[in-house]
């Protein structure tokens, strides 16, 4: 039996998570805890991806401090992103070596989840051949930026449901130039409930990486478990 652990962390800070990933990874390497998806929402963040250009943030300080927006270099792949609230953010971290050691059909299956998802309701989301992500036609909806290592994987999708898009106005994201941004509630007109959201991209999940069970984790446990890995 194929087990899934998940957790919805609801609003959490960026280092926090980022810790709590780092710590967790460990455990899945050494096969201490099944494979898991966290679900969650981050306050106001810029990330830097490894490959990222500096100039692509052109946010002032004064900007960054009156919006109390924070910002990460960190070890993902890709160029600079938003989080913030509204936007459900998905770190799946798992072991390639139970599904495929194959970092190209991980991305294209990540997509693949958030496409199902979107056509729930009632979007036609596609792949751009030349850029990672989720697009409605030439606006993206959802960003992916990816970390694996030892076949385990970390960071994931940042994908915008009821997102503030103008904090996207802060930075290039990802360093695309001439493409725009949107979000579920940009498409639909209307307000989005973001745990229905979670709940239809968990199921989508679980059926595309071909998981027989889905056990739910609190957020308390799962923090418990990151403070006795530290421990």
């Amino acid at each position: 039996m194929k087990e899934l652990l998940y957790s919805d962390l609801n609003i959490i800070d960026y280092k926090e998570a980022w810790d709590l990933q780092r710590e967790i990874f460990e455990l899945r390497y050494k096969k201490e805890i099944s494979d898991i998806l966290l679900l969650l929402e981050h306050p106001h963040t810029y990330t830097l991806g490894r490959i990222a250009d500096k100039a692509h943030m052109i946010s002032s300080p004064e900007f960054l401090d009156a919006n109390k927006i924070s910002v990460y270099d960190i070890d993902r792949g890709g160029d600079i992103t938003y989080h913030g609230p509204g936007q459900i953010v998905g770190y799946p971290i798992i072991d390639l070596g139970h599904w495929q050691k194959d970092t190209h059909k991980y991305l294209r299956g990540l997509e693949e989840v958030i496409i199902r998802t979107c056509a729930v309701y009632g979007i036609s989301a596609i792949r751009d051949p030349k850029y990672t992500g989720v697009w409605v036609e030439n606006r993206k909806i959802a960003a992916i930026g990816i970390k694996v290592s030892r076949w385990i994987t970390m960071h994931g999708f940042a994908f915008n449901i009821n997102s503030d898009l103008s904090f996207f106005n802060g930075i290039v994201p990802c360093g695309i130039v001439d493409k725009e941004v949107t979000s579920l509630k940009k498409e639909l007109d209307r307000d989005i409930d973001i745990h229905e959201v979670k709940k239809i991209l968990l199921d989508n999940f679980k059926l595309f990486f071909e998981y027989d069970s889905v056990n739910t984790i609190s957020k308390e446990d799962l923090l418990c478990l990151h403070v006795t890995a530290k421990g």
